[in-house]
């Protein structure tokens, strides 16, 4: 894995569009970290579910998980194979926390309803985007909490999902998130691997992939010095992020932030993982961390790198390397999934 000095040997270059939405987002920041409300609400457009197939054969539903606390998620469903004669195979199905820093950004918002309607696309998978619930006015552990309550609807609710017209394999379900839900897709995964043998529970959690997952610590790491407000994410607003999202009081070496080193709680059933890192990230430091923890606790991980992502390349279709990060966590789905069936990109 590369040096944090690496971006110092090397430019970052984006594309115009790619450049104006960032900085769009940039300047919903002020320099404290704090969030414009109005201004980031502004910009936050959200699509709607379209019930009908597109042209790529995806359709989508809302789906109400716990009324009380205003816990839902959007399902993304692919159409049948073409063979109206043989019985619809299962597919995989895939549970993702979009990012945001806990505080941010919803399932309907534009970037995450496009990224969940490819991925159901291409990796030709059911995927249930969770909104859950964010700070400040749900702090730690409302978002692991939300998580854990999705897995459980989907276990009790797999055979009649809102716009799931395909059936849905139980054994092969899949954690992914980016950014702060990079870091859901870890907790929730331990706790329910952790809780695995006292579950009576169908859903086998097959694999995370964890899209530069929001960790940290009190320590500066040398990307965090060096790559500090390169592109939209800036120390300051991981700094705000961390104290909007953890207990009043706590540091950033809280449980929930700084999850590496020997200290980290592994659960023997915790799922094979896929973390992405991206060179220009300021958290690529502690991603690597992460990895290094994992390793040594004998966990399998793959680890795909792009040395010229920024934090939340994935989102930008335009971008090369997102279309190259979409065919690996292709690959990794079909390596982990109990079918194991092969469908190209």
């Amino acid at each position: 894995m590369g040096g944090s000095d690496d971006h110092a040997r090397r430019t970052l270059s984006l594309p115009w569009t790619v450049r104006v939405q960032l900085a769009a987002l940039a300047l919903a920041h002020r320099r404290d970290g704090s969030v414009r409300r109005l201004l980031f609400s502004l910009g936050d457009l959200k699509s709607g579910a379209t019930s009908r197939p597109d042209a790529s054969g995806v359709r989508s539903a809302d789906v109400t998980i716990d009324a009380s606390r205003g816990l839902w998620a959007r399902v993304f469903s692919p159409s049948p194979a073409a063979n109206a004669d043989a019985e619809p195979a299962p597919v995989p199905v895939v549970v993702y926390f979009h990012g945001g820093g806990f505080v941010l950004f919803s399932a309907a918002s534009c970037p995450y309803d496009a990224f969940c309607h490819r991925l159901c696309h291409d990796l030709h998978a059911v995927v249930v985007s969770v909104n859950y619930r964010l700070a400040p006015e749900h702090r730690f552990p409302a978002a692991y909490d939300d998580g854990v309550a999705a897995l459980r609807y989907l276990d009790a609710n797999a055979d009649s999902l809102p716009a799931a017209h395909v059936p849905v394999d139980l054994s092969s379900c899949f954690l992914a998130g980016d950014s702060a839900g990079g870091n859901i897709t870890h907790h929730v995964s331990q706790r329910w691997a952790a809780a695995s043998a006292s579950l009576p529970a169908n859903l086998r959690i097959a694999g995370a992939v964890l899209i530069q997952p929001f960790f940290g610590g009190e320590e500066r790491t040398a990307a965090e010095v060096a790559l500090d407000g390169v592109s939209a994410l800036s120390v300051a607003g991981t700094d705000h992020y961390w104290r909007e999202f953890l207990p009043e009081g706590a540091t950033r070496d809280h449980e929930a932030a700084r999850v590496c080193g020997e200290g980290i709680e592994l659960a023997d059933a915790f799922p094979p993982a896929m973390v992405v890192v991206g060179g220009f990230d300021l958290l690529k430091d502690w991603q690597v961390r992460y990895v290094e923890a994992l390793r040594g606790k004998g966990k399998p991980v793959r680890v795909v790198e792009y040395p010229d992502a920024v934090h939340g390349f994935h989102a930008f279709p335009e971008l090369t390397d997102s279309g190259k990060f979409v065919e690996e966590m292709n690959l990794f789905v079909q390596e982990h999934s109990s079918t194991n069936t092969k469908r190209a990109v």
